[in-house]
């Protein structure tokens, strides 16, 4: 199956990235078994076992060679100038500020209205109440 060779040259290809990056051998291929099942597609298809690690080499070698970029050792990591923080908590608290008094006024004129609309509701119901009649109930 294509997909599958295609796989095996990616582990491959990936394993030979971490080597040439650690300079180690992958720890994948002193701890992981040889061979590995893979689910069959169909049921008249037998199990199929995936190449062992060391026929990566030889899957990579069928392929068309990569180009690769010279290796040159840094002589040394350079180090980005650090960038620096600006000072804004003024601005930062100053905001907060503006925004919890603006919140504070407009609960304020909330409870303004609320209170305002409460007591001429009940100024009509005591009014009705004096004048013998009973308050229409809303239609719900």
């Amino acid at each position: 199956m294509k997909w599958m060779r295609e796989r095996d040259l990616l582990i491959a290809q990936t394993m030979a990235f971490v080597q040439s990056v650690t300079g180690k051998p992958p720890e994948a291929e002193k701890t992981v078994a040889t061979s590995v099942t893979v689910l069959s597609v169909g049921p008249s298809e037998p199990t199929r076992s995936a190449p062992p690690l060391s026929d990566m080499e030889a899957l990579l070698a069928e392929t068309t060679p990569v180009a690769k970029a010279p290796r040159e050792a840094p002589s040394e990591i350079s180090r980005p100038a650090p960038v620096p923080h600006p000072s804004l908590p003024d601005d930062f608290q100053s905001e907060i500020k503006a925004r919890v008094a603006s919140f504070r006024a407009h609960q304020e004129r909330f409870n303004r209205e609320r209170e305002a609309y409460c007591t001429a509701t009940m100024a009509k119901v005591h009014a009705a109440l004096r004048e013998g009649e009973h308050p229409a109930r809303p239609a719900k």
